[in-house]
């Protein structure tokens, strides 16, 4: 939830929760590569880009997912 616009992230875990399962359907799963391409103008929802797909979700939802920072 606190990445930067363009940033490029690896998912380092999925924390556990009551939508830890759907983040996982939605493909948020550990070493798969994100990137920040909106965020709205109050800073929620975010456009987040996951593999070929880009999905919104809300910054409490995205708070669960825990990254790293691509080089």
């Amino acid at each position: 939830s606190d990445i930067k616009l363009g940033e490029k992230v690896r998912v380092k875990n999925v924390l556990p929760s009551e939508i830890s399962s759907k983040l996982l359907e939605m493909g948020f799963y550990v070493g798969k590569e994100l990137s920040l391409v909106y965020k709205a103008p109050f800073g929620d929802p975010l456009a987040i880009k996951v593999g070929e797909y880009i999905l919104s979700m809300r910054k409490s939802e995205a708070a669960f997912i825990e990254v790293e920072t691509l080089f």
